[in-house]
């Protein structure tokens, strides 16, 4: 039985050891951070979303890119804690920055850097992966290839700093080096049976998970923290407008 034992032992740390190569963080930074995701969490590696790796988010309009950005800033609020940096990189930024206190995020917190190139956004989120001093990094990009992802999962390798990857209006859909594929859709809240009016809801798709199990699940931002609802997807998205849906930011 001892033996057994042992075996079972050097196998679990093997599975560990391979993951941490493959770009996942299990260890005990990964574990103490809970960032509300309930069922979701059964889709990753060990039951934990990782951190300190580069995850991609897929927006194919400008309201999946909203609903994104707000979803982002709910896993944001956790990551950073009470004294966590961000960077945030943009071309064409649209985002909010005092909307981000809606998550729990003091705006000062968060250091935005906007530039006009792709090239350069690109060269600003791998140099800031590379500092140990941020929490996370967030670069809304539109199109990256799989040589340019793969530097960026290799600068995280040694500073474990956890990055997003946001392609808004991309081209295509195509295999990056990042552990992940998410896209976020927005919903209509409900409130006592009133579409349009209550808390904003979302449909998250896990399109990609290396060593786990894609899946879709919809949630609902209240009381500063995520809420697993049951499947509320319809058979076709309605055109998002002001008038019946409400975005994160």
């Amino acid at each position: 039985m001892e033996a057994i034992a042992g075996k079972k032992d050097i196998i679990s740390q093997l599975k560990k050891q391979i993951l941490s190569m493959e770009g996942f963080s299990t260890g005990s930074v990964s574990r103490q951070l809970d960032f509300g995701l309930g069922p979701v969490n059964d889709a990753f590696p060990e039951g934990v979303f990782p951190v300190g790796t580069i995850h991609e988010f897929v927006s194919p309009t400008e309201a999946h890119a909203a609903a994104a950005n707000g979803f982002l800033s709910g896993l944001l609020s956790t990551l950073l804690g009470q004294s966590g940096i961000c960077l945030w990189i943009s071309v064409g930024r649209k985002l909010f920055p005092p909307a981000l206190k809606f998550f729990g995020i003091e705006p000062h917190r968060v250091i935005f850097v906007d530039v006009k190139l792709r090239k350069d956004g690109l060269w600003v989120m791998e140099q800031a992966l590379k500092c140990t001093a941020l929490s996370a990094v967030v670069a809304e990009l539109r199109e990256v290839s799989f040589a340019e992802s793969r530097r960026l999962q290799l600068a995280v390798e040694n500073s474990r700093v956890t990055g997003f990857l946001h392609r808004q209006l991309p081209s295509s859909k195509h295999t990056l080096a990042c552990v992940s594929r998410w896209q976020v859709s927005p919903l209509p809240s409900h409130s006592s049976g009133l579409p349009g009016v209550g808390f904003p809801r979302v449909l998250v798709e896990l399109e990609k998970i290396r060593n786990g199990r894609p899946g879709s699940w919809t949630f609902e931002w209240r009381n500063s923290r995520f809420h697993a609802l049951p499947d509320q997807r319809p058979a076709a998205l309605p055109a998002t407008s002001p008038s019946n849906t409400r975005s994160y930011a």
